[in-house]
């Protein structure tokens, strides 16, 4: 038994970095993938629409670490063997692209109809009208709901520690029996979260008072 001293703390920082990184992928992974489902249940083609639905119901109302379970149990059942790193970047990935598909869908469609219409009107074609008058609009409107997320995302990486992903949750585990000292440990990772997500939470009052989200 021992007490938590500084170079335990930088242990935890060192277990940031994968935290970090790991939201970072399910962003950029999820991002991507949203950005076809929103895609997909705006185009005006019904069976793609259902299509579209159903997946993001199935998504949405399944626990993320139940999605976790079945990428890191599941997949070596049909031959794929896959370690804990991979488990949780794919199962976050797929968790955040129904979400963000959802914020940037109703992004999109919350842009008033006259906009389209006033777009129609100088010649503009429907790429050029989505391109140039309706995306803009969407990308402001969407800041906050999308940062929002995010911020959720970072603290559900907490959950891959279930899986024996060593992110900052897990190194605070190990510390935690390391030190005897739960209270002092849990704490300093409640800190380091709290960190990355105030500064998640300033970047977007920034960017929406640079973009006049609220006009």
């Amino acid at each position: 038994m021992r007490e938590f001293a500084l170079a335990d703390f930088g242990y935890l920082l060192l277990a940031t970095r994968w935290t970090i990184l790991l939201a970072l992928t399910a962003m950029l992974g999820g991002g991507f993938l949203g950005l076809v489902v929103a895609i997909c249940r705006v185009l005006p083609i019904r069976p793609l629409n259902w299509l579209t639905v159903g997946y993001i119901n199935l998504i949405q109302g399944t626990p993320l670490l139940g999605q976790l379970f079945v990428f890191f149990f599941g997949l070596p059942l049909f031959g794929l063997s896959v370690d804990a790193w991979t488990a949780a970047a794919l199962a976050m990935s797929i968790y955040a692209s129904a979400f963000f598909g959802e914020i940037w869908r109703g992004s999109l469609q919350s842009v008033p109809l006259r906009q389209w219409e006033a777009g129609a009107s100088l010649g503009l074609t429907y790429r050029q009208r989505l391109a140039y008058v309706i995306i803009p609009q969407a990308v402001r409107i969407s800041i906050p709901p999308t940062v929002g997320f995010i911020v959720q995302l970072v603290k559900n990486t907490s959950l891959a520690a279930l899986i024996g992903f060593i992110e900052l949750t897990r190194a605070s585990q190990i510390m935690a029996a390391a030190t005897f000292a739960p209270l002092q440990v849990y704490l300093a990772a409640a800190g380091i979260y709290f960190v990355i997500c105030f500064g998640l939470s300033h970047v977007s009052q920034l960017l929406e008072r640079r973009l006049h989200v609220a006009r």
